[in-house]
């Protein structure tokens, strides 16, 4: 089959499986059941699966995007939206939020979630790159070492914030950093949505420049690419999406390792093909890892981020073998 054969079931899959999923859950809902004004399946589907649904594809869509680029920017399948410390930065500034609270939004005018953690996601990005620059241009590696460093001092303050918290913030910071979907607000899905698909436009682009500088930043730079600019594009676009996800839905990991690669493996290196089986694979994904979470142990519900991790901790290994057996890039 060729690769845009593949590309088309992949998109075909992934929006029935989206389409199916709000129906799924504690209770199977019928669809002769969802147009009936003020029947019960119809207030559970477009109150709360149906919300959730689309939070969780959008969460999923670009926690991937953004790993799919950072994966290019590293020439590293390792590589994930938490290595430059994108994502502890947003969390910090989620959990500053939960933490001052009404206060805080008194005092600076209506700051929201998505603008503390878009805040904290930028402080993280800024000091990756003010380090990289400092150490001298634009090094992929030292870049990669700043960003461990940013992600372990971050995920410190995170734990500060937490201990200072009173009991009841102090759980709540706690379940957030777990990873849920739990308590959705609707309201804030349109700005997720927004972002990711603002992403998803700029890295379509966007998509020659990173193939070529997949293929070696020497090759980017002979064939006419600005390798520090479109780096810096690429980052800035990864980290606001990862920060907008963060901010919903907490920090979920994994989905910008798994995903990626998985389709690589698919269809190839080439973005332009790469780049929309990824965003429908990943939003796909995270849908259906939200529907475990509902329904393994219903009526509980385990927080999104435990299910990704426990996928995510054997793909890892798996991914860190195949790559030293091969000794390949991807």
């Amino acid at each position: 089959m060729s690769s845009m054969g593949k590309l088309s079931l992949v998109i075909l899959g992934s929006l029935l499986i989206f389409l199916a999923s709000p129906f799924f859950g504690l209770s199977v809902i019928s669809p002769e059941h969802i147009f009936q004004e003020g029947h019960p399946d119809a207030e559970l589907f477009w109150r709360l699966r149906a919300p959730r649904a689309v939070a969780a594809f959008f969460a999923g869509a670009g926690l991937s995007l953004s790993g799919m680029v950072f994966q290019a920017l590293f020439r590293n399948p390792l590589a994930t939206p938490f290595t430059l410390g994108v994502s502890s930065g947003a969390s910090f500034g989620a959990s500053v939020y939960f933490y001052l609270g009404g206060t805080f939004l008194i005092r600076l005018g209506g700051v929201g979630p998505l603008a503390a953690s878009l805040v904290g996601a930028a402080l993280s990005m800024t000091l990756v790159w003010a380090i990289t620059r400092i150490k001298g241009g634009f090094s992929t590696v030292i870049m990669l070492l700043a960003g461990v460093v940013i992600n372990f001092f971050f995920s410190s303050l995170v734990l500060f914030v937490q201990y200072l918290s009173d009991s009841h913030d102090s759980l709540r910071i706690m379940h957030w950093l777990m990873g849920s979907l739990a308590g959705l607000e609707t309201a804030r899905l349109a700005d997720l949505a927004f972002v990711v698909i603002a992403g998803l436009a700029m890295i379509v682009f966007m998509a020659s420049e990173i193939d070529l500088l997949t293929a070696g930043e020497e090759i980017a730079a002979s064939r006419g690419v600005k390798v520090s600019a479109v780096k810096l594009k690429i980052f800035i676009a990864a980290s606001v999406m990862v920060g907008s996800v963060v901010s919903l839905a907490g920090p979920i990991g994994f989905v910008g390792l798994m995903v990626p690669h998985a389709c690589r493996l698919t269809l190839g290196w080439s973005h332009r093909l790469l780049t929309p089986a990824v965003f429908f694979t990943g939003g796909c994904f995270l849908v259906l890892c939200d529907l475990a979470s509902r329904i393994v142990l219903a009526p509980a519900e385990i927080p999104i981020g435990i299910v990704t991790s426990m996928l995510g901790g054997p793909f890892f290994l798996w991914t860190l073998f195949r790559s030293q057996k091969t000794g390949d890039l991807f």
